[in-house]
């Protein structure tokens, strides 16, 4: 847990600037002035226009979320992984085993970190009112109810659980041929974990379009013949279509994957070097007895 914690708040707070981008760049109906051509550009953009630290706005609710989301998230692969191969493969190495544990590890990563989400993209949006945290979670509570934080968890679940169990498995057979022994071997670690991410981004982005219109509720899509909050899948799915077309569900497809890339590759690195010293301690400890 210790390992995962450390990895989760690592993969965050390094790529996050990117993630701004990724945020603005799914907007459905962005401002004049925020609409950018690539990552690149908006990241200079951001910076040049909103001062040096904009892009990093959000960044201490994201931490403080990520931290127990993965602690749990990884705790919960492990155990999983292991019992299900078990049955499945004695001795062996389980696709559908890995599959199936990253997504139920999924389930609890994502119900520690939506609300965590939610105020986060809420203070990447261009022309956002919120600079505090505090102010952010305050007016979302009284407007909208304590149900706005979670209005997108069924989404983030239909994202993150294929998204998860493609990236579990690409991970896992990636590690198959590049470190069939299972040693800690940090190119291995980070390659596999570059690659899986990647798959995994490309494959998922309308979803993740869909959850960011969830979680921001833009206010200029909002206003485009639709009245009301854009609650559910199904909701977001057809705004998105009436807004933007067929096009509108690859929004931001290259920060997505740009962002995945480094950070699924720092997130394994990371998880599997403390794995590896917490568990080389332990066998010390245990030898030293």
């Amino acid at each position: 847990m210790v390992a995962g914690a450390v990895a989760g708040i690592l993969e965050h707070c390094v790529m996050y600037p990117i993630d701004c981008v990724k945020t603005r760049m799914q907007s459905l109906q962005p401002d004049p002035a925020a609409r950018y051509r690539n990552v690149l550009e908006a990241l200079w953009r951001i910076i040049r226009t909103e001062g040096l630290w904009r892009p990093m706005r959000g960044l201490n609710v994201t931490a403080t979320g990520a931290g127990p989301a993965h602690a749990l998230y990884f705790a919960c692969y492990e155990k999983l992984k292991k019992t299900l191969s078990d049955v499945i493969h004695p001795g062996g190495n389980s696709h559908i085993a890995n599959g199936a544990a990253g997504c139920v590890a999924t389930l609890l990563h994502d119900a520690a970190m939506n609300p965590a989400e939610v105020v986060k993209q809420r203070m990447q949006m261009y022309n956002s009112p919120y600079h505090r945290v505090t102010d952010c979670v305050r007016a979302v509570w009284q407007n909208e109810g304590a149900g706005a934080f979670y209005r997108s968890y069924t989404t983030q679940l239909t994202m993150n659980v294929p998204f998860q169990a493609i990236h579990f498995m690409t991970y896992e057979f990636l590690q198959e041929h590049f470190n069939p022994q299972r040693r800690y071997n940090p190119s291995s670690h980070v390659l596999s974990g570059a690659c899986a991410g990647a798959v995994a981004a490309a494959a998922t982005t309308p979803l993740d379009v869909c959850k960011t219109l969830l979680n921001t509720q833009e206010s200029l899509a909002l206003n485009s013949n639709i009245t009301g909050h854009i609650t559910g899948m199904a909701s977001a799915f057809r705004t998105v279509y009436q807004v933007g077309g067929v096009t509108a569900y690859f929004r931001g497809v290259q920060a997505r994957v740009i962002y995945q890339i480094p950070s699924t590759a720092i997130a394994w690195s990371v998880y599997e070097f403390f794995k590896y010293l917490i568990t080389k301690r332990q066998e010390e400890w245990r030898a030293g007895k």
